[in-house]
């Protein structure tokens, strides 16, 4: 009976394990590789617009309390990797919220306090985030005000609206970040969706002070559908690159080709442009060349709950890796329904690190 009951017990384990595989579950030894020395990792959030419970998109009719797993599980993932990531940065690439409402806005204050004093971070301002892309950003300046930042010393301020108005474009809406690591000087500004004249010559003053430091820019749209969809698929099908059409602002408000030739390629120090805003082309990627001759890496991820970027720096070999990582299901992404293509989501880019 004894021997009976040992093959039964074994019988189960295997069975259990072979389902466990079968169902796609992972169990924790299912992580990312850490990164090794002499390398170091920045972090790009993506969209977090999953929001449920009461008055959300996704829950229009529910009495429950707002939560967004998704962005928790992403946060979490972050803080508790930072050492084995070696995670120097972290850029959120906006539509923090889905609805510009104050129960979304205090999920993602508590979801980004998991990293606040543990790591620099920026935030960009998203169409979503704004009072129906007026340019008003005063919810997110409630939360994320200038006040909460100053005292850091990798903050290094943020445009002030001449007009004294700061609910458009003021208060910490455009804002930039200062880090060095292993010797390496960087410079990231975090601009808001379809940025104004005056936003972007104060950027441009940015990168010329800063013009011995190694610059990015995260803004929320630069990539995706060149002209303006006229019938839903042509969000997925239409001829893509840097956007010729906007949301925000206005007349006042610049369209993705306007800021790259009124600021972005005059700054030989870019070599980065992170962004988000389309989740029906969810990744897309284009090098290009600036006025000085230096390549910029034009990165979209917006990808839904299917993961957040992690960028991996390797200065001895001049190189990039850019893995996309699902925290929730600890797995790689590989593809999603929209792209296909892995080469999308896991993929390397060349970047002088070793000769300034």
């Amino acid at each position: 009976m004894i021997f009976i009951h040992c093959r039964a017990t074994i019988f189960s384990v295997l069975v259990a394990a072979i389902s466990l595989v079968l169902s796609g579950n992972h169990t924790q030894a299912d992580e990312l590789s850490a990164a090794s020395e002499g390398t170091f990792s920045i972090v790009v959030i993506p969209d977090t617009q999953h929001y449920a419970g009461r008055d959300t998109k996704k829950e229009p009719d529910s009495r429950d309390p707002v939560t967004n797993p998704t962005f928790d599980a992403w946060t979490d993932w972050i803080a508790a990797n930072l050492q084995r990531q070696r995670i120097v940065f972290v850029s959120h690439v906006g539509d923090i919220v889905d609805k510009n409402t104050p129960e979304q806005w205090k999920v993602a204050r508590r979801c980004m306090d998991k990293l606040h004093g543990k790591v620099s971070y920026g935030i960009t301002v998203g169409n979503h985030d704004m009072v129906g892309g007026s340019g008003d950003s005063s919810l997110f300046q409630e939360v994320f005000p200038q006040s909460r930042f100053e005292a850091f010393d990798w903050y290094a301020g943020c445009f002030t609206n001449p007009s004294g108005n700061q609910a458009t474009s003021g208060n910490n809406a455009n804002s930039v970040q200062l880090f060095e690591v292993d010797g390496m000087k960087f410079v990231v500004l975090h601009l808001e969706c379809n940025a104004p004249d005056d936003v972007l010559a104060w950027a441009d003053s940015v990168l010329k002070k800063h013009s011995d430091r190694r610059a990015m820019v995260t803004t929320h749209m630069d990539l995706g559908p060149l002209n303006k969809p006229k019938v839903p698929r042509d969000y997925f099908d239409a001829p893509k690159g840097r956007m010729l059409w906007k949301k925000c602002h206005g007349k006042r408000g610049n369209n993705s080709q306007q800021m790259w030739d009124k600021c972005f390629s005059k700054h030989k120090n870019l070599f980065m442009i992170c962004c988000g805003d389309q989740s029906r082309t969810q990744a897309l990627r284009q090098t290009v060349t600036g006025k000085h001759g230096n390549t910029v890496h034009a990165l979209l991820s917006d990808y839904g709950t299917n993961g957040l970027r992690v960028m991996r720096f390797l200065p001895k070999e001049n190189r990039i890796d850019v893995q996309t990582w699902d925290p929730v299901k600890s797995k790689l992404c590989e593809k999603t329904s929209v792209v296909k293509d892995r080469d999308q989501h896991q993929f390397t880019l060349q970047y002088n690190m070793t000769v300034k």
